[in-house]
């Protein structure tokens, strides 16, 4: 059956899917460079701020010279553009597409390919103590030393030796790390530090199970998650911090802990924040279970600056704490 013609939301929810990850999604090898990315395979590309792209070269017509997540399936992939929209969906779980549409041919093979075997999986060494960690976390970000201590009690979180970057910890239900991020404490003209670490499973998330739980709330980002615990002081209900706005995280965590049946989303109040939300409460609403959207107040782009601009306002977050009670 062909599939329906795709919405202008759905083509600008298509857009602002990470273009790094569609691209290594592909089989490419994506690496940084300054501050935009590249392809091993193919240096003369160039990926902007994870959303778009450019080829460098004169080789290649002007038609396949750069542009969207959509004309980059379109170059390499060989999609049409319709096509190319609904893979970008369905990659980052809004919609399923047929499962022949998941893993495209490369319509370009560059010449001299090694195929690179996946990284080792290996965290970061420890720093001997938490204290830039700390000074970040609860100076910086507002959270409270009781949720911090909290994470760092559960091996959650800890800080790095060798740049002092705070590594966020994702779990699987037996306990071992299956996923890791960092966070830099020294954010320089605005400019923060983050990255995941090489040879991390993105099928897993930073996450908190509670076996007495039936609930997990949800964010885009781990900062966030410890933010809306901090707020609503919610010691009972399971947690979990996509790291992106794919919900492979969340669907691995659904299956590990069937017992879940309610799923609160709590992601950021920006266009894309909003309209992932939107999507996946109806998936899930789909598929059973029972679903809300939290997103943070109005003048807030997430969790993190609503607690913080709680923390700076007294009154404000004595009100907002007798509310939580």
């Amino acid at each position: 059956m062909e599939r329906r013609r795709f919405t202008e939301e759905e083509r600008e929810l298509a857009k602002s899917i990470d273009l790094c990850d569609v691209a290594a999604s592909l089989g490419y090898t994506v690496k940084r460079v300054g501050h935009c990315h590249t392809l091993a395979e193919m240096d003369s590309v160039r990926i902007y701020n994870r959303k778009s792209w450019f080829r460098w070269s004169r080789e290649h017509e002007s038609s396949g010279r750069g542009g969207s997540q959509i004309d980059f399936l379109m170059t390499f992939a060989g999609m049409e553009a319709k096509e190319a929209v609904f893979w970008l969906l369905d990659f980052a779980g809004y919609r399923s597409c047929p499962e022949g549409d998941k893993k495209p041919k490369l319509k370009h093979q560059i010449r001299q390919v090694r195929a690179e075997e996946k990284k080792e999986f290996v965290l970061p060494a420890a720093a001997q103590g938490n204290r830039h960690l700390y000074g970040y976390l609860c100076d910086q970000r507002a959270v409270s030393r009781d949720v911090v201590n909290y994470f760092v009690k559960k091996g959650l979180i800890y800080e790095e030796a060798h740049y002092h970057n705070i590594v966020f910890k994702g779990n699987d239900k037996d306990g071992n790390t299956r996923f890791a991020s960092m966070r830099g404490v020294f954010d320089r003209n605005g400019r923060a530090f983050k990255c995941d670490v090489a040879g991390n499973d993105k099928r897993y998330g930073f996450n908190v199970f509670r076996e007495r739980s039936d609930e997990v709330v949800v964010s885009e980002a781990a900062i966030d998650i410890m933010s809306y615990m901090d707020i609503f002081q919610d010691y009972e209900n399971s947690l979990l911090a996509l790291g992106m706005l794919s919900d492979a995280p969340l669907t691995t965590f659904l299956s590990e802990h069937p017992q879940i049946q309610s799923i609160k989303f709590c992601l950021d109040n920006d266009e894309p924040g909003r309209k992932a939300s939107e999507a996946l409460m109806q998936k899930y609403y789909e598929l059973g279970y029972d679903v809300e959207d939290k997103p943070p107040p109005e003048g807030c782009k997430d969790y993190n600056e609503w607690l913080q601009k709680a923390k700076h306002q007294p009154v404000a977050w004595e009100r907002k704490q007798e509310m939580c009670l």
